[in-house]
C-alpha cells in the first residue's frame, strides 16, 4: 500500500497533469482570433473605477493559454463592450460570464481605411473608381518634402508600363538608388538651390538628404494619400487598422522635393512647378502656402506657377492653410487653383478623462505604451507647476512627479508638452484647447499616457483642480471607434477660411476634404511625432492639416482626369464644387469646430467633396487662360503685373480686347466661377454676374430649370430661368442679379441650383452686406 506521502505526491502529479491536459486541449484548438464582446455595462461592480478596468479583470479570470488574452479596444458609444484577441476555448468560457451578452467573431466586411475612401463613398463595384480605372496612367506631381520609396504604398504591382507621355526622370543619388523609382514612382527630383542660397552654405547632408528622399514624413504622407497603392493590415500602433489606399490607386507619382528643414523657398517651388509641367504631370498637389495672409496674385509664386500650369491643362490643387478659425486666413486663393479646406471623418480615437468626482470628458489620443496605474492619480495644472503651456524644462519635478498634468494648447508642439511632463517625472498629460481652437480634437502619438480635450472640457477640468482639495484623474484609452457621434464631416478649427482677402467676388476655399486624423505613409527617418527625442519608427502615421485634405482632392481630380481626359482643369474643379454636399451624417448642416455653430460657404466653400457624384455633374462652369487674363484686368492689374503671368513683354494695351467666356468683365464676379460671392451696399444696390454652363451629361437634349435659395435679406433673380440644351447647343449663358431688400450688416448665405430631374448643379452664394449712407437713411 502506498504511504500517505506517496498518495499525496500521486494526487499532485495527477492534478498538475490534468491542468497541463486542459492547457494542451486549449492550445490544440484553433489559433487565437479577435472577438467582439457585447457587455451589459450596468453590471459593472462598483469596485472597478472604469469599464476598462472591469474588462481587464474579466480577461484575467479566463483559463490559462499559451496565447494570453489581449484587449484591443473598449467601446462605449457605437457599442457597449470590448474587442479582444482570444482562443476559441477562452471565448467559450467568456460566453458563460453573467454580464456578457454576446461573443461574436470579428468579420471582414468592406475594405476601408485610411478610412477616407469608405467615408467618401468610393467603392470597387460602382462609381468613380471603376469609372476611371483608378486613374491608371494619370500622373500626379506631388511638390513636398520628398518621398520614402520603400513603403508598400508605392509598390507597382499590377501596374501597366510607365505612360509614354512621361518626359521626366528619377534623380539618383547615394541614398536614392535607381530602384527607388518604378511604375508607381515614375519620377523624383530635389530642388534646393534657393534653400542653399538662404543657408549660404551647402545642405548639411548629415541632417537632411539632398536627394528626393523624404526625411520629414510630410511628402510621403501626402503622396500615399493622393495615389498610394492598396496596403492590407495598415495601422499606427494598431490604431485605424485596416486596408490603406490612396484616392487614385493606379495613378503614377512624380515626387518633387521642394521643402527642407527651414522651409520651402519660392525659387525652388517655381522651378519644381515648371519642371512638373514639362515632365508631363496631369495634376499638381501642393500642400504648401504662405504664412499669414495671402500675398497678391502677382507676388505669389504658387499663384504664378499655377497659372502657367493651368495654361498647359494641368490642374493645381492646394491646401487652404492652417491659420483658422479667423476670417481672411485662406491662402492659395487664385481662382485658377483648387483650394481645399480640412474636415473630419467618422473615425475617432477616444481617450477619455475620468475625474475623481466621476465626471467623464471626451478626449482623443494615439498613445501606445505602458498603461496608467489601475487607480486615479493626483491631477495638477501646468500653470501651478511652472508653465501653463508645459515648455521643455519649465515644469518643477517636485510638483509634477507621479501626477497627471494639465497643459494648455499653444506655444509649442502638442507632443512636446507631453515630453516635458515625462522628463519632469509626470505619468500622464491632459492637453486642453483654448478659445482659439474650440472643440477641435487632434489625435497625437504621445510619448506618455496623454489625451487632448476641447475648450469646454478643459475649462471644467481646470475648475475641478482649482476647487478640489485632492483632485485626481485617469485616462481611459478606447482604441479606434467608427460611428455617427460626433457627427461628420465637421470643418476643422485650424482650416483657413474666407472671405477672399484680395478679390471678394471669388469665394474661397473651394471645397473641403478629409484632413483630420488621416492615416497614410511615413518616412523611416523620424518617429511619428517628428521629434528628435522620439525613437519610434513606423510605416504609417496619423496626422492632421489642410495638407492632408489637399491630396484627397488631388487624387479625386486625377480620377476625373482619367474619366474625362478632354476636360479642362476648370471643368474638373467645377464638377467637384457643384456636386459637393453640405449635410453631415446625422442629417444636419455641416458644423464648424472653430465656433461650434453651423458652417457656411466662407468656411467650407461649395461643401464637402463627393467623388461619385462628381463623376456625373450634369453641367460644368468652364474657364481658360483668356478668362483668367480678363479677370486680372478686371481687378485693375496693369500691363506689367499681367506680364508676370503671361511671360509676354508688357504692353500698354494688354487688357484691350481681353474678353472672357462671359464677355468683357464688368467686375471680377463675371469670371465663370462655380460659386458666387457678392458685396452689397445700400438697399438700392444691385450686382449682376454673368455665367456660362456646358452640358456634359449623357442627355444632349436636357432641359434645366433653376431653383434659388436666396440669402436672408437679399433678392436673387436668374435670367433665363430655363436652359434648353441640344446637340447643336451644348453651352448656354445666364445672368444673376443680387439686390438688397432689408438693411443688414451681417453675412448671409444661399445657393442656386440647376436641375434636369436627375442632376442637381449647386452653386453656393455668400453675400456680405455693408452699411452705406443710403442704407442708413432708409431705416
Amino acid at each position: 500500500m502506498a504511504s500517505p506521502t506517496s498518495r499525496l505526491s500521486l494526487l499532485t502529479f495527477l492534478s498538475v497533469s490534468f491542468v497541463f491536459f486542459l492547457v494542451s486541449v486549449a492550445s490544440s484548438s484553433d489559433a487565437p482570433r479577435t472577438y467582439i464582446i457585447h457587455v451589459a455595462q450596468s453590471q459593472k461592480p462598483t469596485l472597478f473605477s472604469t469599464h476598462h478596468h472591469w474588462y481587464t479583470s474579466i480577461l484575467r479570470s479566463l483559463p490559462p493559454s499559451p496565447h494570453p488574452a489581449t484587449l484591443l479596444y473598449t467601446y462605449s458609444a457605437a457599442a457597449a463592450g470590448f474587442s479582444v484577441r482570444l482562443t476559441p476555448y477562452q471565448a467559450s468560457h467568456l460566453r458563460r460570464h453573467p454580464a456578457v451578452l454576446a461573443v461574436e467573431p470579428d468579420q471582414v466586411r468592406h475594405p476601408h481605411t485610411t478610412h477616407t475612401p469608405h467615408f467618401l463613398g468610393l467603392a470597387d463595384s460602382f462609381g468613380l473608381w471603376p469609372g476611371s480605372d483608378y486613374a491608371d496612367d494619370v500622373i500626379v506631381g506631388v511638390l513636398d518634402t520628398g518621398i520614402w520609396p520603400e513603403l508598400k504604398s508605392f509598390s507597382d504591382d499590377n501596374l501597366s508600363p510607365v505612360p509614354s507621355t512621361w518626359k521626366g526622370s528619377c534623380q539618383v543619388s547615394r541614398d536614392f538608388p535607381a530602384s527607388s523609382c518604378n511604375r508607381k514612382i515614375i519620377g523624383a527630383k530635389a530642388f534646393y538651390k534657393g534653400y542653399e542660397a538662404y543657408l549660404e552654405n551647402p545642405i548639411d547632408e548629415s541632417a537632411e538628404s539632398k536627394s528626393p528622399r523624404d526625411t520629414e514624413g510630410h511628402g510621403t504622407h501626402t503622396s500615399s494619400t493622393a495615389a498610394g497603392a492598396v496596403v492590407s493590415n495598415a495601422s499606427l500602433f494598431h490604431y485605424a487598422q485596416g486596408q490603406a489606399r490612396g484616392m487614385a490607386t493606379k495613378a503614377r507619382i512624380a515626387a518633387y522635393k521642394i521643402c527642407w528643414k527651414y522651409g520651402c523657398f519660392d525659387s525652388d517651388i517655381l522651378a519644381a512647378m515648371d519642371e512638373a509641367v514639362t515632365d508631363g504631370v496631369h495634376v499638381i498637389s501642393l500642400s504648401v502656402g504662405a504664412s499669414g495672409y495671402a500675398p497678391q496674385y502677382y507676388r505669389d509664386s504658387i499663384a504664378l506657377g499655377a497659372f502657367g500650369a493651368a495654361s498647359h491643362n494641368v490642374l493645381v490643387s492646394c491646401s487652404a492653410g492652417n491659420s483658422g478659425p479667423g476670417p481672411y486666413t485662406a491662402v492659395n486663393i487664385a481662382p485658377w487653383i483648387l483650394t481645399v479646406g480640412a474636415s473630419t471623418i467618422d473615425r475617432e480615437f477616444p481617450a477619455n478623462v475620468i475625474l475623481g468626482d466621476g465626471r467623464v470628458f471626451r478626449g482623443v489620443s494615439l498613445y501606445y505604451g505602458e498603461s496608467l496605474p489601475d487607480f486615479k492619480l493626483p491631477l495638477v495644472y501646468g500653470k501651478d507647476c511652472g508653465n501653463r503651456y508645459c515648455y521643455l524644462g519649465s515644469l518643477e519635478p517636485s510638483k509634477v512627479q507621479g501626477k497627471i498634468v494639465v497643459c494648455d494648447r499653444g506655444g509649442n508642439a502638442r507632443v512636446e508638452k507631453g515630453s516635458a511632463v515625462k522628463l519632469a517625472g509626470g505619468l500622464g498629460m491632459i492637453m486642453t484647447n483654448t478659445a482659439e481652437n474650440g472643440e477641435e480634437l487632434l489625435a497625437d502619438a504621445h510619448l506618455l499616457a496623454a489625451t487632448m480635450v476641447g475648450q469646454t472640457a478643459g475649462d471644467k477640468i481646470k475648475e475641478y483642480i482649482r476647487l478640489s482639495q485632492y483632485p485626481t484623474a485617469t485616462i481611459e484609452f478606447e482604441g479606434t471607434v467608427i460611428g455617427s457621434s460626433p457627427s461628420a464631416p465637421q470643418v476643422a478649427s485650424f482650416s483657413s477660411r474666407g472671405p477672399n482677402r484680395h478679390t471678394s467676388e471669388i469665394l474661397k476655399p473651394d471645397v473641403i476634404a478629409p484632413g483630420v486624423n488621416i492615416l497614410a505613409g511615413w518616412t523611416g527617418r523620424v518617429g511619428p511625432t517628428d521629434l528628435d527625442i522620439d525613437p519610434r519608427r513606423v510605416e504609417f502615421n496619423i496626422i492632421s492639416g489642410t495638407s492632408m485634405a489637399c491630396p484627397h482632392a488631388s487624387g479625386i481630380a486625377a480620377l476625373l482626369r482619367k474619366a474625362y481626359p478632354e476636360w479642362s482643369p476648370a471643368a474638373i474643379k467645377s464638377a467637384l464644387m457643384t456636386t459637393a454636399y453640405n449635410v453631415d451624417n446625422s442629417g444636419g448642416n455641416i458644423k464648424d469646430l472653430g465656433t461650434g455653430k453651423e458652417s457656411n460657404p466662407f468656411i467650407h466653400g461649395a461643401g464637402h467633396v463627393d467623388p461619385n457624384r462628381a463623376l456625373n455633374p450634369g453641367l460644368v462652369y468652364d474657364s481658360d487662360s483668356n478668362d483668367y487674363l480678363a479677370f486680372l484686368c478686371s481687378i485693375g492689374y496693369d500691363a506689367n503685373q499681367i506680364a508676370v503671368f503671361t511671360g509676354e513683354p508688357a504692353a500698354a494695351n494688354v487688357c484691350e480686347g481681353k474678353v472672357g467666356r462671359t464677355g468683357k468683365f464688368a467686375s471680377p464676379g463675371d469670371l465663370n466661377y462655380p460659386s458666387f460671392a457678392v458685396e452689397l451696399g445700400g438697399v438700392s444696390d444691385v450686382v449682376k454676374y454673368k455665367r456660362v454652363v456646358t452640358n456634359v451629361g449623357s442627355a444632349v437634349d436636357a432641359v434645366y430649370t433653376v431653383k434659388v435659395n436666396a440669402p436672408r435679406g437679399v433678392e436673387v433673380s436668374v435670367s433665363p430661368r430655363t436652359l434648353v440644351f441640344s446637340g447643336e447647343t451644348r453651352t448656354l449663358a445666364f445672368e444673376v442679379a443680387f439686390s438688397r431688400v432689408t438693411p443688414d450688416t451681417s453675412e448671409s448665405f444661399g445657393s442656386i441650383e440647376w436641375t434636369d430631374g436627375s442632376h442637381v448643379v449647386r452653386s453656393p452664394i455668400a453675400v456680405t452686406c455693408k452699411w452705406t449712407d443710403d442704407s442708413s437713411s432708409s431705416l
